[in-house]
């Protein structure tokens, strides 16, 4: 029969036993799926603790499909203190590690905790920066505006949100399962580790959906005029700003009785409609019709009715317009000739420059120091990579300590061969923006 196993640090998996199995091989099996000594194991099924080691699953009752959840108990439990535990129904857990408050530990200073700490760990990373600034954006943008006060408000604000997402979901798996608000919020946390999981996949196999795109642009004439036309197939008609009619000289030809409003993403009002105008694309003139909108960012949009009129062809494994009437073939413009307003790196203000020009100066000094620590790092990456078991308590519960869950430290100890400081980097760069 198959039984479904979960742990409080969100293992799941599904392993195929014989219902005569005693508890004690199913836990010697469990051992070698979660990496929990079987003799500091708990098995809890329907919401009671499974003492009797020599009983089988068939004894307990546990059925085919069911579930049971796996408790690590701290400290090595010998036989006596086993049978004590059977006995009593009290788990032998070790309290040593358990910070009182007030006490000498607690008041130590963490270096994670410190946020110039992380500030400048993250400064002297471009790759973690780069990725802070893709994934956490007002971290980033605290981190790079160079106020200290306003990046320790930002890192405590997330911080914290973390900590209490973490203890929110300990409560939930320490809640009654059968309650329909805990159930509520398991379908949400599953819904959401569900939506992580596949925006991981995403980044990991398809990065490109990722980025942007610039909009297709065209070069042409009205009236003689140069116009950076945009060439969208998902507008009905085809619109001209009143600046650019102006810019062309052809406000005079507006015929004011088709006045309206334009509706689509928000609305716009039409001024009126220039029945009739020659547009140059390349050395051919098209005949079309304008709709002018008042406040329109863009100069001019190829709609649906010129590109249907002129049996038009957007190809773009070449990057270019087809024109079938006049067999002529127009190219898309880079993203180096498009509009202002088009482009997708265009300077918004000048804390965006500071920011670029921030960054350019980490990239360069991370350079120079990377030439002289080369050796170190790659006498480091050559060390066999360590299990996730081995790693210091003391440095995962520091880790945890910032709202992090011990699944997430543990990889990222993993993926760093056991650097404390480089996985915390990681986490933060990243954990997403707060609400």
């Amino acid at each position: 029969m198959q039984i479904t196993i979960t742990t409080l640090s969100d293992q799941l998996f599904t392993i195929e036993v014989s219902e005569d199995l005693e508890l004690e091989n199913f836990k010697a099996l469990c051992q070698e799926e979660t990496g929990v000594p079987a003799l500091e194991m708990s098995i809890v099924w329907n919401g009671r603790p499974l003492h009797d080691d020599k009983l089988t699953l068939k004894q307990y009752g546990i059925q085919n499909g069911e579930m049971v959840l796996i408790q690590h108990l701290r400290g090595q439990i010998s036989q006596s203190q086993a049978a004590g535990h059977s006995r009593s129904g009290i788990p032998n857990i070790d309290f040593g590690s358990i910070r009182l408050p007030g006490g000498s530990q607690q008041a130590q200073t963490r270096r994670e905790d410190d946020p110039a700490f992380i500030r400048e760990m993250l400064l002297a990373n471009p790759s973690q920066l780069a990725l802070l600034k893709e994934r956490n954006p007002p971290l980033a943008e605290a981190l790079l505006s160079g106020d200290m006060a306003k990046f320790t408000k930002v890192f405590e604000e997330q911080r914290q949100a973390r900590i209490k997402e973490e203890e929110k979901r300990i409560r939930l798996l320490s809640a009654d399962p059968f309650d329909p608000n805990a159930q509520q919020q398991i379908e949400e946390a599953i819904r959401m580790k569900n939506i992580e999981s596949n925006m991981e996949t995403a980044m990991e196999f398809a990065p490109e959906s990722f980025g942007q795109v610039h909009m297709l642009y065209v070069d042409c004439k009205v009236n003689g005029y140069p116009v950076k036309a945009f060439v969208d197939s998902g507008a009905q008609m085809t619109i001209m700003s009143q600046q650019c009619a102006e810019r062309c000289h052809i406000m005079r030809l507006v015929d004011r009785r088709w006045e309206g409003v334009a509706k689509g993403v928000g609305t716009q009002k039409i001024l009126g409609r220039v029945h009739l105008c020659q547009i140059q694309i390349g050395n051919v003139f098209l005949q079309s019709s304008f709709s002018i909108l008042e406040n329109q960012p863009m100069d001019m949009l190829l709609g649906l009715d010129m590109l249907k009129r002129h049996q038009c062809v957007i190809d773009l494994r070449k990057n270019q317009l087809e024109i079938g009437t006049t067999a002529t073939i127009t190219p898309f413009l880079g993203e180096a000739d498009l509009p202002e307003h088009a482009r997708l790196n265009q300077p918004t203000n000048t804390s965006t420059q500071e920011e670029d020009r921030e960054l350019a100066e980490v990239l360069s000094r991370s350079a120079q120091e990377a030439s002289g620590s080369s050796s170190n790092k790659q006498s480091s990456r050559s060390q066999p990579s360590t299990s996730p078991h081995q790693f210091s308590e003391e440095i995962v519960a520091r880790l945890m300590n910032n709202g992090f869950s011990r699944n997430a430290v543990l990889e990222e100890l993993r993926r760093s061969n056991g650097d404390a400081d480089q996985a915390l980097a990681t986490l933060f760069s990243k954990s997403f923006s707060m609400p």
